[in-house]
This record gives C-alpha cells, structure tokens and sequence, in this order.
C-alpha cells in the first residue's frame, strides 16, 4: 500500500506531563497514524496541550468553554491538506481511562479522526456522515494493528 506524504510538526507545550507524552508519542509513530488516514499529501501541525491551552482553544474557535481531546484546524484540502491538530493530553488520558484503552491507542484514533476532520469528513452532518466516518476510522485502525474504536465492551 503506497502511502501519501506527510511533513509533519509535532509539538508539545508546557505541562507537568509532558515528558511522558512526547516519550509515547515518538515523531515516526505520529506520522504513521496520521498517513495511514491521508488521501493526499500534507503539511500537518500537531501540538499536545494542557486542559487550559486547550479549552480556551476550543472557546475562542468554537465557542464552547471546556477542554474537548482534539482540535481541527484545516487550512486547505487539496492539492495539499494543510491542517493543525490540538490534542488535550488530559482529556486523552481520561477518555482512555474511561474506555478501557490504553493511552497510545486513543492518541492514534484522535489523530487518525483529526487528520480525516482536515481532509473535509464531518461526523456531524448526519447520521450516515458519522457512520461512514466511523466505519473508514475503524478501517484504518485496524490497518494499525489496533482494534474498532468504536466497538462496545
């Protein structure tokens, strides 16, 4: 399988944890997520923040004041996606927790689901947008080696 480009900027802020996010989180598997879910080349930003970084991000750009586990900046879609990628390590933490799944599993979903978000999928257009969405994620993440991120226990 011919994979696109990708030129990747990977970022993490200032928080007490984020040593062992960016130890989990080494460059070349970001990239291979992220690629994994390309239908084009791209130039993607993805910075790991706080729950403070990340909620006024989501309240400036979305109006909504908590701190939500991923953020999609899209700039452009074709020739090239150029996108930036927020991603809230508390929130990810928790929801991983919650879910039963282990940290570097849920990261891979989130940035699999952002980097689609870059390339125009919506899940909130309709039921059958976030169905499809949901069936090529689970697609992609299985490609991974992981399992359906949406499947119930």
């Amino acid at each position: 399988m011919s994979l696109n480009q990708l030129q990747l900027s990977l970022q993490f802020g200032r928080f007490p944890e984020a040593a062992a996010h960016r130890e989990l989180l080494s460059r070349s598997k970001v990239t291979r997520w992220i690629r994994h879910a390309l239908a084009v080349d791209a130039e993607i930003t993805v910075r790991i923040v706080d729950a403070e970084e990340g909620q006024r991000l989501n309240r400036e750009f979305r109006k909504k004041d908590y701190a939500t586990n991923v953020l999609t900046f899209d700039y452009q879609q074709e020739p090239t996606a150029m996108a930036d990628l927020v991603l809230c390590a508390p929130v990810v933490e928790r929801e991983a927790q919650e879910q039963n799944k282990s940290l570097e599993e849920h990261y891979a979903h989130l940035l699999v689901h952002g980097t689609l978000h870059a390339q125009g999928w919506d899940h909130e257009t309709s039921d059958e947008d976030a169905e499809e969405m949901e069936s090529y994620e689970t697609d992609i993440m299985q490609e991974l080696g992981f399992s359906d991120p949406y499947a119930k226990d």
